[in-house]
């Protein structure tokens, strides 16, 4: 069984989380928080920070003996269908963000209005109410939902990437030593403390930010499993790339479908939230009732190198 690389790990982490408490420091210390001018700049240059971590360690710290484009994923994929992986990607986890929620909104946490009265709001703050007043908005919907699923994915693999090549590309591998499971879990454990940072300004949980850290940890455990076993499977993190894109892409649906003026508490609503996340959950029992998950056999030799056990059916 090979060995944890406790100091590649170490290094990786402690960048990765140091950097980006740096990149959220002026936010910090600004009065505006969130709303200030450079939040957005800031939270993308945090989102290179894993990458940057992943740059350092493999470069200069711990250099993996077969090169850090096979050590970390960045083929396109190996197996007979890979390309499904990347299908399942584009399109799965954006598809849980679209029916998230009407979920919530079965379970009486979300205030679901057909109308698009919330959207409509948007519009007319927006300056375009006016000439679609007698205009039914969903055509409008499905226009964005389908460009959303079309490009979504690929603008937001750019910036996804930083985070992406960090978790799935290298700190999922290190782990596995421990076994699929403890690795996958612990991958995202690691990767939701890491936006602590961001949360506890009111990021996602704006409701309660303390406890959002909480949320939004059991949120990346959830999507990391999903996502850390299209690395498995195919030896890539571009598929994990695609689907945290796809993920980032279909955000903005939890505004589509809201009543007008109604506040969304993503701790129990949305794919964020309690309600949302026994969807999360289905997919990964699926995977696990077909015996997709664990991985019993890895394309990637250098994944092959580091399970402590095959799993048998």
């Amino acid at each position: 069984m090979a060995a944890l690389n406790w100091r590649g790990l170490g290094w990786f982490v402690g960048l990765s989380v140091g950097l980006a408490w740096l990149c959220c420091a002026p936010l910090w210390l600004s009065e505006a928080g969130l709303a200030d001018p450079l939040a957005l700049p800031l939270m993308l240059a945090m989102m290179v920070t894993p990458a940057l971590a992943t740059l350092i360690v493999n470069r200069w710290i711990s250099p993996p003996p077969g090169g850090i484009v096979k050590a970390t994923g960045l083929g396109l994929g190996k197996g007979r269908r890979w390309g499904w992986y990347w299908l399942f990607a584009w399109t799965v986890p954006g598809l849980v963000m679209v029916v998230s929620p009407f979920v919530s909104a079965l379970f009486g946490v979300y205030d679901l209005d057909l109308s698009l009265s919330g959207f409509r709001a948007l519009l007319n703050a927006a300056g375009a109410g006016e000439a679609l007043a007698n205009v039914s908005l969903w055509p409008i919907v499905i226009a964005q939902l389908g460009v959303a699923l079309v490009i979504g994915p690929i603008l937001n693999a750019i910036p996804v990437f930083g985070e992406e090549w960090g978790w799935r590309g290298y700190l999922l591998p290190q782990l596995l030593p421990l076994g699929q499971w403890p690795a996958l879990i612990i991958s995202g454990v690691i990767w939701g403390l890491w936006h602590a940072p961001i949360i506890l300004l009111g990021y996602n949980y704006p409701t309660n930010p303390a406890l959002g850290v909480v949320m939004m940890t059991a949120f990346c455990v959830l999507v990391g499993i999903i996502l850390g076993w299209t690395r498995l499977a195919t030896g890539s993190v571009w598929p994990a790339v695609i689907g945290h894109g796809s993920i980032n892409a279909f955000g903005g649906a939890v505004a589509l479908f809201a009543r007008e003026g109604a506040t969304v508490d993503t701790i129990w609503a949305t794919a964020l939230g309690i309600t949302g996340w026994p969807l999360w959950v289905a997919i990964i029992v699926v995977l696990v009732l077909t015996h997709r998950l664990p991985v019993a056999d890895p394309p990637d030799r250098a994944l092959q190198g580091v399970m402590t056990v095959k799993p048998t059916y």
